[in-house]
């Protein structure tokens, strides 16, 4: 899963750009949480709120500012994206035939406002489209309206479905921008990939602590297949925590999934909504060690909720060639 944001603040200068920093930061931190769209919005709003009020003491009114968000996640497991904005534009869509449009997604209010919930909208993107994301400097000029704009970015984007993201970039901008834009610009194209189906293992597991030693071993053999027998020993450990944890304290239906992408990635999934913690365990303590082991064997793990439940995930880095 990969997510893509854009965002724009409302006026220009120092303080404009110190904030652009502090969202920046904060969105980066957002989504290490696995946050869906709306909630991440939500929390940026909030923040820009508290950076307002912070501000609104000096006798600088420029210090007051607001924001507009774009904030998409991409499975590409799933060919899915989820998509909430506050305030922006909707992206433009070129689907694999060439053709362009524009999602037409809940609009939201500007962070800063407060009080507004956001709506995230879920579409199925085919496998090799590209997706942009901008800023209104791109598509807004002193000489043309904003249908104006979204018309040319449309006819720079279509019709050429095997442009690289770079070769799409580079034509919209000399399409688009004028010699001396009055407004700053950004512009993110993306291009979708699916994972194909035999990186992708998955099966349902009995909540019986007895089944832990068959996932084990279902496991192991997967990854002799995939020719990562070099990762079988940590995975068992990850695994058995995971799935013992989920088994004891979760509920059913329980599943794993393991990924084979740039890393190898171990998700289970349980239907209850309560998350393990990472905790110090003392000397004498006889449990409370599993996460632990897992935070050493992996490169990250977390928690990502869903309506049924939660994902417990961990990520390995794959062996070097």
């Amino acid at each position: 899963r990969v997510a893509l944001v854009v965002g724009d603040v409302v006026g220009h200068g120092l303080h404009a750009a110190a904030t652009m920093g502090r969202l920046r930061t904060a969105v980066h931190n957002f989504s290490t949480l696995d946050l869906p769209p709306d909630e991440l919005l939500s929390h940026l709003d909030d923040l820009v709120g508290r950076i307002d009020q912070d501000e609104s003491c000096t006798d600088d009114p420029a210090a007051v500012v607001g924001a507009t968000c774009l904030y998409a996640i991409y499975d590409p497991t799933t060919l899915r994206c989820t998509m909430a904005r506050a305030g922006h534009l909707a992206p433009a869509l070129a689907d694999p035939d060439g053709n362009v449009t524009f999602p037409d997604l809940p609009p939201g209010p500007p962070l800063g406002l407060g009080g507004m919930p956001f709506q995230t909208a879920e579409l199925d993107i085919a496998e090799g489209s590209q997706l942009a994301l901008y800023t209104d400097g791109l598509i807004e000029d002193r000489t043309r309206d904003l249908d104006e704009g979204m018309e040319l970015l449309r006819k720079a984007l279509a019709g050429h479905p095997e442009r690289a993201p770079e070769e799409s970039c580079r034509v919209v901008l000399e399409s688009l921008l004028p010699d001396h834009p009055a407004d700053d610009v950004a512009l993110l194209i993306a291009r979708t990939h699916a994972l194909p189906p035999d990186r992708i293992a998955e099966w349902d597991v009995p909540p019986d602590p007895a089944a832990v030693a068959a996932v084990r071993a279902r496991a192991t053999e997967q990854l002799d297949e995939w020719g990562l027998s070099e990762l079988a020993f940590s995975t068992e450990l990850v695994l058995s925590e995971l799935v013992t944890n989920a088994v004891r304290y979760g509920c059913e239906p329980i599943h794993l999934r393991l990924i084979h992408d740039r890393t190898l990635i171990c998700e289970v999934t349980d239907g209850s909504s309560t998350s393990p913690h990472l905790r110090y365990a003392a000397t004498t303590d006889e449990g409370g060690r599993g996460l632990f082991l897992v935070s050493q064997l992996t490169e990250r793990w977390g928690t990502r909720y869903t309506p049924q439940g939660k994902v417990i995930w961990a990520e390995q880095a794959l062996p070097r060639p």
